[in-house]
């Protein structure tokens, strides 16, 4: 989500002419709001911020924002102890093969970027490398302990150009959950997973079936009816009503939402508001 320039859709642009929702993202001198009590680390990229208190910058480049933000303002309003969000992020890359959760299949053990499930094993050696170095990663940190209390998914664009990773995705997403629940050993861990609707709910007609198949397999994962085992512990975003138009956007990249800064502070808010509400149950 781009902050600023000259075409609408910018965080600048909705917080002028939107200031009734967004006006609170600014302070009285229009500097962008910086959290004291949530501090973010991103070990993904080398070329970008790798950790501060949470403000806007923390997208793929330090003028833009991704879900993170939304996400960070809504779990720190709940929580009155300091929240760590952790931020794995990287682009083209697939459930299918770079996320592939071990349990689908006996891959070797991947060693580099590229290798069958390595971004898997980057989320956990990022979690590990953090949890194991609090001071380094979070100077604020007092000793007194930590709890990793949810997961947050969103990711899905180059699942859904190949048919055979979306006839694969939900069976896939299934793994990923408790594989993931099973190496971080937290056995009920709340997962938060927000749909990959660029595109909005009128897809063109060439691929309409296949990307909302894709969409549908995302959110299935919080149907307590298909999947008694994770009822209670799994919230579905649906962010197709989050789409704007490319005359309401910086960019005409579809697949990055355009680089709307509404449409990406949207998803992290309710990916945020979908949290609360799922750890809300278990306290």
């Amino acid at each position: 989500g781009q902050l600023a320039g000259p075409k609408p859709g910018t965080m600048d642009h909705y917080v002028k002419t939107n200031p009734k929702d967004y006006g609170h993202l600014v302070d009285e001198d229009g500097k962008h709001v910086v959290r004291d009590d949530v501090w973010l680390v991103n070990l993904s990229y080398d070329d970008n911020k790798v950790q501060d208190w949470l403000t806007t910058g923390f997208g793929a480049r330090t003028n833009h924002i991704g879900p993170e933000f939304g996400f960070g303002l809504a779990v720190g309003d709940y929580y009155e102890d300091p929240v760590l969000i952790i931020k794995s992020a990287w682009g083209g890359r697939s459930l299918f093969h770079n996320f592939l959760p071990p349990s689908v299949e006996d891959y070797p053990k991947p060693e580099k970027d590229g290798d069958k499930g390595f971004q898997y094993a980057e989320v956990l050696r990022h979690v590990a490398e953090i949890t194991g170095s609090m001071k380094k990663y979070f100077p604020d940190y007092d000793g007194t302990g930590y709890e990793i209390v949810g997961f947050g998914w969103h990711q899905g664009w180059n699942d859904r150009i190949n048919a055979d990773a979306v006839n694969a995705y939900e069976e896939n997403m299934v793994h990923f959950v408790k594989d993931m629940r099973r190496d971080l050993k937290l056995e009920d861990l709340p997962f938060v997973i927000a749909n990959t609707g660029m595109g909005g709910w009128d897809n063109p007609p060439r691929y309409k079936e296949r990307v909302e198949k894709l969409m549908e397999a995302q959110l299935a994962l919080a149907d307590a009816e298909k999947y008694p085992e994770l009822a209670g512990t799994i919230a579905g975003v649906e962010t197709r009503d989050f789409q704007r138009s490319e005359e309401e956007s910086p960019t005409k990249q579809g697949y990055h939402w355009m680089q709307n800064w509404e449409t990406y502070y949207l998803i992290g808010k309710s990916m945020g508001d979908a949290m609360v509400e799922l750890v809300a149950q278990t306290e």
